[in-house]
């Protein structure tokens, strides 16, 4: 999923959990969110590995049916 700067358009490149706009030079927070109640999810690390769980009754969600979002100040 490509993520695209809130002022300019221009695609972000993904850092962790933030964005960074190459065009505007702004760093932007991203979120993840669960794909059936598009409530935030809880990340979870340990050991490298990155999961995400749903605390509505979702319980843990493939990375890849997370959706991000760009979050705005």
């Amino acid at each position: 999923m490509e993520l695209n700067c809130p002022v300019c358009d221009h695609s972000l490149e993904r850092q962790g959990e933030n964005a960074h706009c190459a065009q505007c030079e702004q760093d932007y927070a991203v979120q993840a969110l669960c794909p059936e109640c598009h409530k935030p999810l809880e990340v979870l690390k340990a050991c490298g590995a990155v999961d995400y769980f749903c605390q509505n009754g979702h319980g843990l969600i493939s990375k890849k049916r997370v959706e991000f979002v760009v979050v705005t100040p």
